[in-house]
């Protein structure tokens, strides 16, 4: 297993929220970490560094919606560090407050699009060099409203939907790739003060990342194929 300040890391959706304070909180740790952002500056390069007390840190454009987008994010970060071992899948939207009962199929088609789809294609990219150093950790950023547990409410429901969905990722993948070294779990951070959560939420981006960020560095035994809420389990 690399030592820490040996790791490399993608976080989507690191330009602001749950994502950014993941990124911060790995780089601490000493880890290197690439933050997809989907609108990056023209003017800046596709990945751009800063060398740190704690580990690297970069920006690089990233559209998880853009099949041409993952891969050259993924190349990019390859060439810059030689090596991918964690895999953060933050990036995420919301249909918000509509009726269940009145699809809306084109705001369906991008969550899933964004929430679904951008996760499969980050892993299917990023598999291939976690393998070749049998090591890895996939977080899949989840939600409690997506647990069916849970799900007694209405709202959200493309949202709800994806949610559900990611977690059924979290298990395929996990399952697939079950003795590889490679572990894939699902994470909810809560409810969260972010652009998606709103001002009102109860909990800090600290909090919210802290799940992720300690999936992102579990220990060899450490589990996969689960759902964690505040770093225990939390009902499918």
């Amino acid at each position: 297993m690399p030592a820490s300040e040996d790791r490399v890391a993608i976080v989507t959706g690191a330009s602001r929220g749950i994502g950014r304070e993941i990124a911060r909180q790995l780089s601490a740790r000493g880890i290197s970490v690439c933050a997809g952002v989907r609108n990056h500056g023209p003017e800046s390069p596709t990945v751009e560094g800063n060398s740190a007390a704690s580990g690297t840190y970069c920006e690089t454009t990233l559209d998880v919606t853009q099949p041409d987008s993952v891969r050259e994010a993924v190349q990019a970060v390859l060439r810059m560090f030689g090596r991918i071992d964690i895999l953060v899948n933050n990036a995420g939207i919301s249909d918000g407050d509509h009726d269940a009962l009145r699809l809306d199929v084109e705001a369906f088609k991008n969550v899933m699009d964004v929430n679904v789809l951008g996760a499969w294609r980050l892993c299917e990219s990023v598999i291939p060099a976690m393998t070749a150093n049998n090591y890895g950790r996939i977080v899949n950023i989840s939600s409690t409203l997506g647990s069916l547990h849970h799900l007694n409410r209405a709202t959200e429901p493309a949202y709800r939907v994806s949610k559900a969905a990611i977690n059924a990722l979290t298990r395929v993948f996990a399952a697939r790739l079950s003795g590889t070294g490679i572990l894939v779990n699902a994470a909810s951070p809560g409810w969260v003060r972010t652009d998606l959560g709103g001002p009102n939420a109860p909990r800090s981006v600290q909090q919210g990342a802290d799940t992720p960020v300690w999936l992102a560095t579990l220990p060899e035994d450490g589990p996969s194929g689960g759902l964690f809420y505040d770093r225990e389990p939390l009902e499918w």
